[in-house]
C-alpha cells in the first residue's frame, strides 16, 4: 500500500488540569504530528504551561459540558492533512510509535478515517485487558464532525482503514465522577432528545452511580431504537444483566444475556458471562458449557468493546474451578496450566498451583 507523498498531521488534543500526564502524552508521539493544538477548557494548573513548551498554538475553549463542540473546535484549528487526536492520559507505546510512522509514511491519501485499536487496563505481563477500535486519524478535507455532548464520537463515512497502531490508555487520576452523569441530566432538562449511543452511555453512568431501577428503564429504552448499532446491543445485553444481578435478580440477568443470544453467533464475554451466573448458581455442568463455548469461539477482532481474556484465560481458570467442584482434580490442574501459560505471571494461577499441591496427598489417599 503506497502513497505518492507522506501524508501529514496535526494532533489535536483537548485538555483541562492534566500536569500530571500532558507531557507523557506529548513524548510518547513525538515525530508523529507536524503540528500540535492544544484547546483548553479551564485548566486551573501547569497544563496550560507545560503545553507551550510543546507548541505554541495553546487555544482556549470556554467549557459548555459538551465534548464535541471542544473537540471541534480543535480541529478547526488543524491545518495539515489529517487531524489525530488523544486524550492526555493516552500514550503511544515505543513499537505503536514505530507501527503509526509506518502508517503515515504508506497512507493513501484519499483516506478518509483511520481506525486504531484502543486498549486498556493491561494485565502482569501488559497484555491489554480491554480493547476496542475508535476512529483515530481523520482527513480534514473530509468535513466529518464529531457528535455527542459525552462519550463524544465521528461516525466514519468514506474510504475507512483499519490500522494496528494502538492508542493506550493510562490513567493517572480519578476524575470527576459525577460530570458525565451531570451533563446527561442537563441535556434531559433542557429537553434534548438522547439518540440510542447517548442512551446507553446515559445507562451506564446510571448503573456506576447505584441507580439501578433507572439505568435498567435506560437500558431498555436504548433496545427500543430499531438503528443502534449491533455492537452497542451486545454491550448493553452484557451490562444490563450485571445491573439486574446487582438487584439480586440472577433469572433476570440470565434471560438478559440469553437476549444476546438472538444477535448471532455468542461471542466469548457473552459465554462467560452465562457461565459465571451458573456457576455462581451451583449449575456446574451447565457453566462448564458456556466456558466450553468461550474457549471455541472463533475470535476476530470486533468493532466494539472486547475483553480478549474473555477468549482464553478467564474460561480456563473457571473451568479449573467448577472440574475442582465436580471432584475431578486432575481436569482442575490442566485447566489451571493451559490458564497459566497464557498469562505466565497470573497471581490466581500461581495460587492455585499450591492450593492443588496442598490438596494432593488427600486425593491420591486411598
Amino acid at each position: 500500500m503506497g502513497s505518492e507523498a507522506v501524508i501529514t498531521i496535526s494532533l489535536c488534543m483537548i485538555v483541562r488540569d492534566e500536569e500530571a500526564a500532558l507531557a507523557r502524552c506529548l513524548d510518547s508521539s513525538a515525530g508523529v504530528y507536524d503540528e500540535l493544538i492544544i484547546a483548553d477548557t479551564g485548566s486551573r494548573d501547569k497544563t496550560e504551561e507545560i503545553a507551550r513548551r510543546y507548541t505554541d498554538r495553546v487555544l482556549r475553549f470556554e467549557w459548555i459540558d459538551d465534548f464535541a463542540a471542544a473537540r471541534n473546535f480543535a480541529f478547526a484549528a488543524a491545518t495539515m492533512d489529517y487531524c489525530l487526536w488523544l486524550d492526555a492520559d493516552d500514550v503511544l507505546l515505543p513499537e505503536d510509535r514505530l507501527a503509526l510512522l509506518r502508517l503515515k509514511e504508506a497512507l493513501p491519501p484519499n483516506t478518509d478515517v483511520v481506525m486504531l485499536p484502543y486498549q486498556q487496563q493491561p494485565d502482569e505481563a501488559g497484555r491489554p485487558g480491554f480493547r476496542y477500535y475508535r476512529e483515530r486519524l481523520i482527513r480534514r478535507a473530509a468535513g466529518l464532525r464529531w457528535e455527542g455532548a459525552v462519550h463524544e464520537a465521528i461516525s466514519p463515512r468514506g474510504r475507512i482503514l483499519r490500522g494496528e497502531a494502538a492508542v493506550t490508555h493510562m490513567k493517572t487520576g480519578p476524575g470527576d465522577p459525577d460530570r458525565n452523569l451531570r451533563i446527561y441530566e442537563g441535556l434531559i432538562v433542557r429537553g434534548e432528545k438522547l439518540g440510542p449511543r447517548e442512551t446507553l452511555y446515559y445507562a451506564r453512568e446510571l448503573a456506576a452511580h447505584g441507580r439501578e431501577t433507572e439505568a435498567e428503564a435506560a437500558f431498555e429504552r436504548f433496545f427500543a431504537f430499531p438503528e443502534a448499532w449491533m455492537e452497542n446491543r451486545r454491550e448493553a445485553c452484557l451490562e444490563l444483566a450485571a445491573c439486574l444481578a446487582r438487584q439480586g435478580r440472577p433469572e433476570a440477568a440470565f434471560a438478559a444475556l440469553c437476549r444476546g443470544l438472538y444477535l448471532g453467533e455468542p461471542w466469548p464475554e457473552l459465554c462467560c458471562e452465562l457461565g459465571r451466573l451458573l456457576l455462581e448458581r451451583g449449575q456446574t455442568r451447565g457453566a462448564i458449557f458456556w466456558y466450553e463455548r468461550a474457549l471455541s469461539c472463533p475470535w476476530t477482532e470486533r468493532e466494539g468493546f472486547s475483553l480478549p481474556d474473555c477468549r482464553d484465560y478467564v474460561p480456563l481458570l473457571q473451568l479449573c474451578v467448577a472440574w475442582y467442584r465436580l471432584g475431578d482434580l486432575a481436569r482442575a490442574r490442566e485447566y489451571n496450566e493451559r490458564a497459566a501459560r497464557i498469562r505466565p505471571e497470573s497471581p490466581a494461577c500461581r495460587q492455585n498451583r499450591e492450593f492443588f499441591s496442598a490438596l494432593e496427598p488427600a486425593f491420591s489417599s486411598p
